[in-house]
């Protein structure tokens, strides 16, 4: 048992010296094993889309191809089905829910759990820490600020910022 906890140790060594000398980055220990793009199709996402080996992937979640998923990331589709299209930025940090327990919790679970499909489409950036509320849709193209929480749905190319988030161009949407 000491001898593999050693050659373990040696192995992380070496990778994590690589990974800082080629890319001058340090990541989690799976990120040393496995690509972001095995991570990616072992999850059944599209094809050339990287998913961070330390992104929690719960539920029913679908991802499109070409789709870059950050570090330290949640997609939560146990509540119901959480879909993120093709060309997308899910930057670090992001959560992206398809439940909520505010009724349940409050009603000393005499309510449901409240459940809701998320649907993030084409070509959508979502800056760092970001909360995306059940039941939303983002259309294509919208951009999400930094450190926003979207609890309406986002207009096809709009731009949304702020807690709530609302909209840069004041349409309305938010």
């Amino acid at each position: 048992m000491l001898r593999v906890i050693f050659l373990l140790k040696r192995s992380f060594h070496f990778l994590r010296n690589r990974m800082k000398k080629k890319f001058n980055r340090h990541v989690s220990i799976g990120d040393l094993f496995t690509s972001r793009w095995e991570t990616a199709e072992f999850l059944g996402f599209g094809k050339g889309t990287s998913c961070y080996n330390n992104v929690l992937v719960l539920g029913n979640v679908t991802v499109g191809e070409n789709t870059w998923i950050g570090p330290n990331v949640i997609l939560d589709g146990s509540g119901s089905e959480l879909a993120i299209g093709n060309y997308c930025s899910i930057s670090a940090g992001v959560q992206i829910y398809t439940h909520d327990t505010v009724d349940w919790s409050t009603s000393l679970g005499r309510k449901q759990i409240s459940k809701g499909s998320t649907v993030i489409g084409n070509g959508v950036y979502i800056g760092p820490n970001c909360v995306i509320q059940k039941g939303v849709v983002i259309g294509d193209n919208a951009v999400i600020g930094a450190m926003s929480f979207v609890n309406k749905d986002v207009e096809a190319n709009d731009r949304v910022f702020g807690s709530p988030a609302k909209s840069r161009y004041n349409k309305g949407t938010q």
